[in-house]
């Protein structure tokens, strides 16, 4: 495992975290069974074999 030689300074550590930023997921619409949602584009399978309940 790897192992820092020098402790790294609070500034920088904050500066590390608040690089990385969420990105809103991609929405694409599907419709199953009639119905017609906008759901994330990598869950699309798991919504037509029916794994998960469709959003309202």
């Amino acid at each position: 495992m790897a192992v820092p030689k020098r402790k790294t300074s609070r500034s920088n550590t904050r500066v590390r975290r608040s690089a990385w930023k969420a990105e809103r997921p991609h929405l694409v619409e599907i419709t199953v069974e009639g119905r017609t949602a906008r759901v994330p584009y990598r869950l699309v399978p798991a919504y037509r074999r029916g794994l998960l309940p469709l959003p309202d």
